[in-house]
């Protein structure tokens, strides 16, 4: 679930971080004076043209900056709007009657298409019509035909997406209203402060400092050159609230599911072993096989991920497959890490 739009900003912001370390070793060796590996590459015509042709180093780690920054706050962006879009695009199976939808869904969708209409000359919306904005609202209103929500009409601020911005749009949006509550817990993002606690700084300050530099860097006017290892802290933090934000939308996704009956609560994790990445755990009325996969949720944790079981065992035999009927304590070894009191749910293509 959002599989494809979490790995795409994984793959760029590994990129933007073998970028940034590719060109700090290019500095280290090109600074070296008395060095026999900077001598032996020297006889080589292709590295000797490189080097002559290196920038001055004010001027390349100001030239850098800026091109780290803005491409990291754009993969943050536009990760923030794909996750938005599929959950708008998901919704109508989630909520099969519009008028079902929370009011602070259908009061944004209600305005966003308002403002669309008279938006509608504006270069980013050419590949919309009248007719395509309106006719979700109307199918919806009128109960005629599927609904759609149109993520343009969601989508239309244009601030930086500090904390404040972020959780307005989730929760215009229907995702949640407490979106930075969850962020703060989210273990990745915890880890991520915690480790770095010299700097003193909170999830918020860190958004805020990439935010400011990024704004400093598009117009010209940062003040100075920002260090390696600050840029790459900054990719690993956009990476860990990037993940925090899709096991989020995950969690939501997969609640609408439950309330439906489509996902099923099975049981919960009451012990937990992390070397083995094994659980215990009281499980009920389901049929499991190694290979299987189960939510593991808990918003108490922020904490929403699907995991594969492994293995099983109950009172110390290994299984293959199991039928349950009635609350069983069950070994469980999954292919990732967890944590006690998670709350196990089977997704709808594991229900019979």
């Amino acid at each position: 679930m959002l599989e494809e739009i979490t790995n795409k900003v994984r793959v760029s912001i590994a990129t933007i971080r073998g970028v940034t370390k590719t060109n700090n070793r290019l500095r280290e060796i090109a600074s070296a004076r008395e060095n026999e590996t900077l001598k032996e590459l020297n006889s080589n015509v292709n590295f000797r043209e490189l080097i002559e042709g290196l920038p001055r180093e004010y001027e390349w780690g100001k030239y850098e900056n800026s091109a780290v920054l803005t491409r990291l706050y754009a993969v943050y962006e536009r990760f923030v709007e794909d996750l938005i879009k599929e959950w708008l695009q998901l919704l109508p199976n989630l909520v099969p009657n519009y008028s079902d939808l929370e009011a602070r869904i259908k009061n944004t969708h209600r305005e966003g298409v308002g403002r669309l209409l008279l938006e509608l000359n504006k270069r980013r919306f050419q590949n919309l019509s009248p007719e395509k904005i309106v006719k979700g609202l109307c199918e919806g209103v009128t109960g005629d035909g599927e609904y759609e929500l149109i993520s343009e009409a969601f989508l239309l601020q244009e601030q930086n997406l500090r904390k404040d911005i972020l959780e307005k749009l989730l929760a215009d949006a229907g995702i949640y209203d407490r979106t930075w509550n969850w962020v703060k817990k989210h273990r990745e993002v915890k880890r991520f402060v915690e480790e770095n606690q010299e700097n003193e700084n909170t999830a918020e300050g860190e958004l805020n400092q990439l935010i400011y530099y990024r704004n400093d860097a598009a117009h010209g006017f940062l003040d100075r050159i920002i260090g390696t290892q600050e840029l790459l802290d900054l990719t690993y933090f956009i990476e860990s609230l990037c993940q925090a934000l899709a096991e989020l939308v995950t969690y939501r996704i997969i609640s609408l599911q439950t309330r439906a009956g489509e996902a099923r609560e099975i049981g919960k994790i009451t012990e937990w072993f992390k070397k083995p990445r094994a659980a215990v755990a009281i499980i009920n009325d389901i049929s499991l096989s190694v290979g299987d996969s189960l939510f593991l949720v808990s918003e108490e944790s922020s904490y929403c991920r699907l995991a594969t079981i492994e293995s099983m065992k109950i009172s110390d035999r290994s299984q293959q497959q199991l039928q349950i009927t009635a609350a069983t304590e069950v070994g469980l070894k999954f292919d990732l890490d967890a944590k006690k009191g998670l709350t196990v749910i089977a997704p709808p293509n594991s229900l019979n």
